[in-house]
C-alpha cells in the first residue's frame, strides 16, 4: 500500500502560480507512474498530467499543456505539479494519485492509490 499526501494548494490570483507536492511513503518501491487529477464542484474528476517514475516522459492534459509541468523527485519519493498562468477555471480539489500497473497512465482506473487532495482556488 502506498500512502500519498499533497501540499501546496491555497488561493491565488488569476496569472499566478502554486507548486503542489505530492510525497509518498509506504510500499513506493513497486511505483510506476504519479499523477495528479482534479475535481471542480459539480464536475468529474478529470485527469491533469502524470509522469512515468521509471523513463521519466510526462504526459499533461490538453488544458494543462504550456502551463503545467509535472516533475519527480526520486530520492524524497515526491512529485510535484508547477501550476503557471493559473486561471479561474483551474479551481479545483487536486487529487494525487500513484499505481504499479503501468508506466503509462491517464486513467482513473489505472491508478491504486489516491491522497485526500488539496484545494486550489484561483480568484479572477
Amino acid at each position: 500500500q502506498v500512502q500519498l499526501v499533497e501540499s501546496g494548494g491555497g488561493l491565488v490570483q488569476a496569472g499566478g502560480s502554486l507548486r503542489l507536492s505530492c510525497a509518498a511513503s509506504g510500499r513506493t518501491a513497486s511505483t510506476s507512474a504519479m499523477g495528479w487529477f482534479r475535481q471542480a464542484p459539480g464536475n468529474e474528476r478529470q485527469f491533469v498530467a502524470s509522469i512515468d517514475l521509471v523513463g521519466s516522459a510526462t504526459i499533461l492534459a490538453h488544458t494543462a499543456r504550456g502551463r503545467f509541468t509535472i516533475s519527480g523527485d526520486d530520492a524524497k519519493n515526491t512529485v510535484f505539479l508547477q501550476m503557471n498562468m493559473l486561471k479561474p477555471e483551474d479551481t479545483a480539489i487536486y487529487y494525487c494519485a500513484a499505481t504499479s500497473r503501468t508506466r503509462v497512465a491517464t486513467l482513473q482506473s489505472e491508478f491504486d492509490s489516491w491522497g485526500q487532495g488539496t484545494q486550489v482556488t484561483v480568484s479572477s
